[in-house]
């Protein structure tokens, strides 16, 4: 009886990641010994900065507000602050997009806070 062989599914894998590899440089994008590697690599990257976007999108978000904040004499620190106590549940893209595209209601937003934290 002939040993059986999966040449089928071994040809489908080794296709799937090439087509990933398409691309790459060099023999990354051409032989599977090495594209499978270079495709580990990228996914584990795009694993990883999937959740490290989040990150930065709030880093970029708090220093608009910031710098919002400061044209009107007010700290970032303050501000948050003075929104918690003046009860407005706005997230930071929001409040990021106020500053940027809304700068009278971003100002209402201001003066709200500084009187909450006068009060």
């Amino acid at each position: 009886m002939p040993r059986t062989r999966n040449a089928v599914a071994t040809k489908k894998r080794r296709k799937k990641v090439l087509k990933k590899a398409k691309g790459y440089f060099g023999n990354k994008s051409r032989l599977f010994r090495y594209a499978k590697d270079a495709v580990n690599r990228a996914e584990a990257y795009a694993y990883r900065d999937r959740r490290k976007k989040k990150t930065v999108f709030r880093q970029l978000w708090i220093v608009r507000i910031n710098a919002a904040c400061r044209a009107e004499g007010i700290r970032y620190s303050q501000f948050i602050n003075g929104l918690n106590k003046a009860d407005v549940k706005l997230d930071r893209k929001a409040l990021s997009e106020l500053a940027i595209h809304e700068p009278d209601a971003f100002k209402e937003l201001v003066e709200k806070a500084k009187g909450a934290l006068a009060a």
